[in-house]
């Protein structure tokens, strides 16, 4: 309401300011005299006239109102905040497939779940690794909720190294894949291709075969359509989460990812 307000407030002043204007416009081209005898360049001359009316008034009122300014750029980030929400949702409806049901993802939990939080996560992330308990505590209580892992390896060369890795041991043991996930994101030290390569060995893979694994091509397109979904929806850190058509940045912790599952229960949405 404040901001409408404001806004309008500054609308009335606009309005006032053109009306001035219109009628300083008139008074001049009445003094002019009649159509005929006005030269040709007296129109742009009234034109630049009214529009200098038009600013001073307008740059007076904002002068003696300064905080209009900061109400209608709160307005303006309000309106930027609904739409990029809106274009998550469409994202999220138009890539569902994708996003919930890749054939390249990593699932923990049920995986015919009824409920599916989709985390994008780096394995050197430490908010991260703060937010997997939240996971392994949410699957462990909560047998219809899946969690659906989107390797998004951002943090530099290490951890793209550690995700080919992660990646390869999936495609080759996906029934450790969740033990390998836990293991490494829950390690101390940062990941690496070495410290990946050394607890995959560790659950039983193949070296020469996880190598080898490790060069398939669908590996990287895996992860360019995975930064490709993460721009259409604004991600740009982990974690991050989708929870219905919502969007949930940053490790805000199991309560907040609770409640969205529960509104997912309830009424079908993240948010009820």
């Amino acid at each position: 309401m404040k901001n409408a307000v404001a806004i309008g407030a500054a609308a009335i002043a606009v309005s006032a300011a053109m009306l001035a204007a219109g009628f300083v416009s008139a008074r001049q081209a009445a003094d002019a005299g009649p159509p005929a005898t006005r030269t040709a360049g007296k129109a742009p001359v009234m034109a630049d006239a009214g529009r200098e009316n038009i600013e001073t008034v307008v740059r007076d009122y904002l002068l003696s109102n300064p905080e209009l300014l900061l109400d209608v750029q709160e307005a303006l980030q309000i309106k930027q905040e609904e739409a990029k929400k809106l274009a998550q949702s469409t994202t999220i409806r138009d890539a569902a497939k994708t996003l919930f049901e890749a054939e390249y993802d990593g699932v923990v939990g049920n995986p015919d779940g009824a409920f599916t939080v989709v985390e994008f996560f780096d394995y050197n992330c430490g908010y991260c690794k703060r937010a997997l308990p939240d996971m392994e505590e949410m699957t462990a209580t909560d047998p219809e909720v899946r969690f659906v892992l989107k390797e998004f390896p951002i943090l530099g060369p290490d951890s793209q190294a550690a995700h080919v890795v992660s990646m390869a041991f999936r495609n080759l043991m996906p029934e450790k894949y969740d033990t390998f996930h836990r293991q490494l994101l829950g390690g101390a030290g940062r990941a690496n291709e070495e410290s990946a390569m050394k607890l995959a060995l560790e659950l039983g893979a193949d070296e020469k075969a996880l190598r080898a694994e490790m060069e398939n091509p669908a590996i990287m397109q895996a992860f360019n359509e995975t930064y490709e979904l993460a721009n259409r929806l604004a991600i740009t850190g982990t974690p991050s989460y989708v929870v219905g058509e919502e969007v949930v940045f940053g490790a805000l912790g199991r309560d907040v990812l609770e409640e969205k599952v529960a509104n997912l229960r309830e009424c079908g949405a993240a948010v009820c």
